[in-house]
């Protein structure tokens, strides 16, 4: 009896919504593509900048005044990984770590 009762709370256990609304994951509303050195950011909001960092914290490339949903560019620099902040229309902010081949 025991045993079927911890089984039944191990199930109810991993079945719980997260406590908070931080716990859940934001979809964004972007998407990053790469070819090579080329990047293009694709958004399904108005794209107003974007800035890409290399890892040691140099910054490569930065487009302000884009207005529009895609901006592509290309790093000028041969490396691998990268921080790129996206800024969108409604002062909304994104940053990620990207990789490039």
């Amino acid at each position: 009896m025991a045993i079927i009762a911890f089984i039944l709370l191990s199930f109810i256990g991993t079945a719980q919504q997260p406590a908070n609304e931080k716990e859940i994951k934001e979809k964004k509303p972007y998407r990053i593509l790469t070819s090579g050195k080329q990047v293009t950011v694709k958004s399904t909001k108005e794209i107003k900048y974007v800035m890409l960092w290399t890892i040691g914290g140099n910054r490569v490339v930065e487009q302000k005044e884009i207005n529009t949903s895609s901006c592509t560019f290309t790093i000028p620099v041969n490396q691998k990984n990268f921080y790129l902040m996206i800024g969108l229309d409604g002062g909304k902010i994104y940053t990620e770590k990207i990789g490039i081949q």
